[in-house]
């Protein structure tokens, strides 16, 4: 039952939505693109996992977070040490004045490894330290947020210091953080050195992976009755905490799950880029992981994807010829979609491009259609995933 089930998504209009965006990242782009460019999509797709996180959290719940950036920067901080202590032993660092430390601590005239890098020595702690540190920070802020009401612009001004603050805090301890400069020189994963194009092809499927994993767990969330509460609670928050729904608990989840997903593309970022620094966490950064999720559309989970992806591939190009012009393009192109279209691209597909397919799949079903259905019967066989109206009621 559930297989049979299973393949009736597969060929509905949404599994067809989620196999057209696994054509383009496991087939079409690996075949047309060198090592080089493939490297810099799955640089732009560790990107993608904070804007599926926003989507949940600011398009689905109302919560809208300036501070994402810090959420990939621990994650991505996480990975990075474990694999500069691995770049860091004895041998490797035998001409320091201390061998067995990381080379910008022997710089900065540390003696020994501070306790906190300890237990990085273990792969199991890391992976399991790259989504719990994330997490563990915003369940504080959620509790200390959430529980007193605080939310709308005043909680997106204080995730936006919290970021500001948290840059400075790592620029400042430069002895155990790296500094300015981060963590860099990072070689190897357990024995196997990822600075090859091998390495980093395999990196960027494995990085395809664990997005469709943040997908698929992004969309159980939003079709179930968790997910429909939020929406509601985003339109009505009165109503649903009169209905005896604890709001407070279920924006900390929420926050929570953006984190995770966050702290995973952070970890991939360091995996496929080879180092990690504050620019990733400061105020800029947030932002414009705000504009890859306003661009895609805000209430689109595939959207968001394809957002990160177009913003993050003009980037690169524009900046390449106009380095100097391209924060006022980012700005220019927030601004606009923001008044032009604010259900971004994903809105602009629902408006313009599902009517011609809703007139393509009822001529299909039209001419397929068994004798004596029901025109209610052919409506309940329609389904729109870009829908995401909810009402109270149904929570």
């Amino acid at each position: 039952m559930k297989h049979s089930s299973l393949m009736k998504w597969f060929v509905s209009r949404e599994g067809l939505y989620y196999l057209a965006l696994a054509f383009l990242l496991v087939v079409i782009l690996p075949l047309t693109l060198d090592s080089f460019r493939l490297n810099m999509v799955g640089k732009y797709l560790t990107y993608a996992f904070v804007a599926i996180g926003l989507v949940m959290c600011w398009g689905k719940a109302g919560i809208l977070s300036l501070g994402q950036g810090v959420f990939f920067g621990l994650g991505g901080y996480c990975m990075a040490m474990f694999l500069k202590l691995e770049a860091s032993t004895p041998e490797a660092t035998a001409i320091q004045s201390t061998p067995g430390i990381p080379d910008f601590m022997d710089w900065n005239q540390l003696t020994e490894l501070p306790w906190f890098w300890e237990p990085f020595h273990s792969f199991s702690f890391t992976l399991l330290a790259v989504i719990g540190v994330p997490v563990l920070l915003a369940f504080v802020i959620g509790i200390a947020m959430f529980t007193r009401r605080v939310g709308g612009v005043y909680f997106a001004i204080i995730t936006q210091a919290i970021a500001a603050v948290l840059t400075i805090l790592i620029i400042g301890q430069q002895g155990y953080t790296g500094g300015v400069n981060g963590i860099t020189d990072l070689q190897t994963l357990m024995g196997w050195d990822i600075r090859t194009d091998e390495a980093r092809n395999i990196l960027y499927f494995i990085c395809v992976a664990m997005l469709f994993l943040c997908l698929f767990a992004a969309r159980l969330v939003q079709n179930r009755k968790l997910g429909r509460i939020l929406v509601a609670m985003n339109a009505q928050e009165m109503r649903v905490r009169f209905s005896g729904y604890d709001v407070a608990a279920f924006k900390i989840f929420v926050f929570c799950l953006a984190a995770a997903f966050a702290g995973i593309g952070g970890a991939l970022f360091t995996l496929l880029v080879g180092f990690m620094s504050p620019s990733f966490i400061g105020i800029v950064a947030s932002i414009e992981m705000v504009i890859f999720c306003a661009l895609g559309g805000r209430l689109s989970i595939l959207g968001a994807v394809y957002g990160a992806l177009l913003v993050n591939a003009a980037k690169s190009g524009f900046s390449e010829s106009f380095p100097e012009l391209w924060p006022f393009a980012m700005g220019a192109l927030f601004i606009g979609v923001v008044l032009a279209f604010p259900d971004g691209l994903a809105g602009l597909y629902k408006s313009y491009v599902m009517p011609l397919e809703d007139k393509v799949f009822k001529r299909n079903k039209s001419k397929s259609a068994p004798v004596g259905a029901t025109p209610a019967a052919k409506k309940a066989d329609d389904y729109s995933p870009m829908a995401n109206t909810c009402s109270p009621e149904k929570s």
